[in-house]
């Protein structure tokens, strides 16, 4: 479960050291800040997501420093990644700073001394041990303090990936959020062995997991192509169609299930928007890649237990019958929510 701390629930006068005290206790401890400026809407959201440690935090303004003497009194031996979601911040490690802007992160080793800076800055932390990395102490020190941006391989999904997670921390509880958040340390470890040119030091089991959240992203992102396919994704990923097929396995679908139940449910999301209410059934089924209006037909009905337009008249209630079934919830017809949760 997420815990959070906010400052609009803290006496003014008390807020740094309460923002102190919590990210000492969340993250690992740090010299108390100096021109500190926290506001009412800054707050910080924290949860573990398997093996990692996700945080979602915002401040106005100002410096934190982890000094040596702060290493020596706490050492958990932690790695984390600083992400920035909107405004810029900056960090000083290995004799290097990383000026940071929307989309780009950047490597921290815990186990060392360093300097954040922020300006108006919301910000996410992924934090892992240390362990996990499968480099030496030079390759960590080498990386640590360096931008990754939209340029280095796999730093835009990272950055995308993390960013969803903090979205919703509580959504990642239990086994099913373990699992996603090791394939999401898996996918950060393959980034910064790219950035080393040392991707042979990763493990095949986790290079695998990150093939498929790489697949995954790909195929997300091109739903609405209708000339999406396994042997597209084979392609664009430089594999066979047997392996991709095999990565699969374990999945619980296959990559052509995968398709469908993705545009599937984004032509049924379309069709209980009502921004969307003018357009054609087979109009929301094209713009997700169902050529063929019969088929896509037949497979919503298979999904959802009912055909498409009847499925989107029975999600939208004219007012004269919302005040009727508040007066007899009997006969109440179902709201889109209800039909939603059917299908």
């Amino acid at each position: 479960m997420s815990t959070s701390w906010r400052a609009a629930d803290i006496a003014p006068t008390e807020r740094v050291d309460s923002f102190a005290h919590f990210v000492g206790a969340s993250l690992v401890p740090y010299s108390t800040p100096t021109d500190i400026l926290l506001e009412d809407d800054n707050e910080i959201r924290t949860a573990d997501v398997g093996s990692l440690r996700v945080m979602r935090f915002n401040w106005t303004h100002g410096i934190a420093l982890r000094s040596a003497n702060d290493v020596r009194q706490s050492d958990p031996e932690l790695c984390k990644i600083d992400l920035t979601m909107t405004g810029r911040f900056a960090i000083e490690q290995s004799d290097r700073q990383a000026v940071l802007g929307p989309g780009t992160f950047t490597l921290i080793d815990l186990s060392r001394p360093h300097q954040v800076a922020a300006r108006r800055s919301d910000m996410t932390v992924a934090m892992f041990p240390r362990a996990l990395l499968p480099f030496r102490d030079k390759d960590i020190n080498d990386l640590a303090g360096t931008t990754f941006d939209r340029s280095h391989p796999g730093s835009a999904l990272v950055t995308s990936v993390v960013g969803e997670l903090t979205g919703n921390l509580d959504a990642y509880e239990g086994p099913a959020g373990a699992r996603i958040g090791n394939c999401v340390l898996d996918l950060i470890v393959a980034t910064l062995a790219a950035r080393l040119d040392r991707t042979w030091a990763v493990p095949w089991e986790s290079r695998q997991r990150t093939l498929v959240l790489r697949i995954r992203a790909f195929i997300d992102a091109h739903l609405s192509d209708p000339a999406l396919a396994p042997s597209m994704i084979a392609d664009h990923h430089h594999i066979s169609p047997r392996l991709l097929h095999k990565l699969f396995v374990g999945e619980g679908t296959t990559v052509a299930g995968l398709i469908r139940a993705r545009r599937l449910d984004n032509c049924r999301r379309d069709l209980l928007n009502p921004a969307y209410a003018i357009r054609t059934v087979a109009s929301v089924a094209a713009a997700w890649g169902f050529r063929d209006a019969a088929y896509f037909s037949r497979v919503f009905n298979a999904e959802y237990g009912m055909a498409p337009g009847e499925y989107r008249r029975m999600s939208f209630v004219p007012p004269d019958v919302s005040a009727e079934s508040a007066a007899h919830p009997s006969t109440s017809r179902p709201t889109s929510a209800q039909v939603a949760d059917r299908g």
